[in-house]
């Protein structure tokens, strides 16, 4: 039987919340300010939007920066926090790229697809530097999907956040 490893799950988790939630935090401390879209506004040949306005570079810039700083408080290397914060970017992003395709409007609810990118990639470019294995992952990734939507709802409910998803 597979030894689950709690506190890496956990230091990952912590460094995973804090760069998904500063930029939703970033939004509404620094409004429309250095909001720049990635994607600069380019559309592809389906018509849509490439990511579409709320993928920034300031998000990504926050998240990153959450987590590399969040890194060492947590006990992790700040290279660490770092590489967890940019991949769960990547996996956002990619996320949004795949909606555009499927026509979703952007910040349209859709479970899953949300949450799983933006874990899983993180977790699986870590796993041997924090010493996850598979069922780790697969608790990170079904931890941070319920952790996210329950965390999300409070944030709209204090009027942080603009969907309660």
């Amino acid at each position: 039987m597979t030894e689950l490893h709690f506190w890496p799950i956990f230091q990952c988790l912590i460094l995973l919340t804090l760069a998904n939630g500063v930029p939703v935090i970033g939004k509404k401390v620094f409004g429309e300010w250095l909001a720049w879209p990635i994607d600069g506004g380019w559309g592809l040949w389906d018509g849509q939007p490439f990511l579409g306005r709320s993928k920034t570079l300031r998000g990504v810039v926050l998240a990153i920066m959450a987590a590399a700083i969040g890194g060492p408080l947590v006990g992790l290397d700040i290279k660490i926090g770092a590489l967890i914060g940019l991949n769960a970017m990547i996996g956002d992003i990619l996320s949004s790229f795949l909606k555009r395709r499927l026509r979703l409007a952007p910040s349209a609810e859709a479970p899953g697809f949300d949450q799983v990118p933006e874990s899983l990639l993180p977790l699986l470019v870590v796993k041997n530097l924090v010493g996850l294995s598979g069922w780790d992952i697969l608790i990170g990734v079904g931890a941070f999907w319920i952790g996210e939507l329950v965390v999300s709802r409070l944030l709209y409910m204090l009027r942080i956040r603009d969907r309660p998803y």
